[in-house]
């Protein structure tokens, strides 16, 4: 398979999995797992996946100079990006969290034209208003974004977390050129696992899995293993291959995602908003990653 198609197959599965995630992970939050032990569970079990493919099938060495970008990449990547968003959520509403979110996208285009120097072209522009739009309309859709004060802080939260992950995805652009996902994720995890243990010991050591149903007990499954190790993994094998604008606008996809499993279970309609939707958003995919045109030189 063509690695720019299977890039984009992996971002697809990537963010089917989160729009799945909203539902299962809150099931589990926080009347099984306090949020931050959570995370910490997710993130000391990510750490041991990626330690068993690496030494199984990689077993890559990493230079040493290395070492500060893969701790920085742990602590936006993992550590910022998770315990702010959990906290954040648990201090605003769902739908100003979403909204928030939609700003990544743009994050990552501003970012990477200070640190990487990228030209932020019209195209993209374009692109990524398209699917700011058409996001925008989804969430609002299903509710109303509040402008309430006692929301301040957790949306706040939720900001410091869209334009950590934003910083993330332009720092280990470079790593994932140069070492395989798994070496990198590996490290980013170990990095963001000494970060997130203080946070998260305390509430880890409450979790009282005779509580615990088999549904739970699968949907904490899922959480580990699909929305950490696979949904991570595959993020870092499309970044091989495509640049971080690019796989931050596929987050526009999780809204309209969500939209179709919920009209698959008969919970929501079909109508002309959503239709309308879900034109901006492919749109604004198609333009955000169509390939940069490079100027030829005499």
């Amino acid at each position: 398979m063509n690695k720019i198609i299977f890039a984009h197959l992996a971002l697809f599965i990537v963010n089917l999995i989160y729009a799945l995630n909203y539902s299962i992970a809150k099931d589990v939050m926080p009347e099984f797992i306090k949020p931050s032990g959570f995370i910490l569970l997710r993130v000391s079990t990510g750490v041991f996946l990626f330690f068993i493919f690496f030494k199984s099938f990689i077993n890559e060495k990493i230079n040493r100079s290395d070492i500060i970008r893969f701790s920085a990449c742990g602590l936006f990547g993992v550590a910022i990006n998770q315990l702010f968003f959990f906290e954040g959520l648990s201090l605003t509403t769902p739908i100003n969290a979403a909204i928030i979110m939609t700003t990544n996208p743009i994050l990552v285009i501003v970012i990477s034209a200070i640190l990487l120097r990228d030209k932020i072209s019209l195209r993209k522009i374009i692109g990524i208003i398209f699917g700011f739009i058409g996001a925008c309309n989804l969430i609002l859709n299903s509710g109303d974004f509040s402008f309430n004060n006692n929301f301040l802080i957790g949306n706040f939260l939720v900001f410091i977390n869209a334009t950590s992950y934003a910083l993330y995805l332009v720092l280990v652009k470079d790593l994932m050129n140069r070492y395989h996902p798994i070496t990198v994720m590996f490290y980013v995890f170990l990095f963001g696992l000494i970060f997130v243990m203080p946070f998260g010991y305390e509430n880890l050591m409450l979790i009282d899995l005779q509580t615990f149903t088999n549904e739970i007990y699968l949907k904490v499954l899922f959480v580990i293993i699909f929305t950490t190790f696979i949904a991570y993994l595959f993020n870092g094998f499309a970044l091989k291959s495509l640049t971080p604008s690019t796989v931050s606008v596929y987050i526009y996809l999780q809204p309209l995602l969500a939209s179709l499993i919920a009209l698959s279970l008969n919970v929501d309609t079909l109508d002309i908003q959503k239709i309308i939707s879900t034109c901006f958003i492919f749109t604004a995919v198609f333009l955000v990653s169509l390939p940069q045109k490079k100027v030829k030189t005499d």
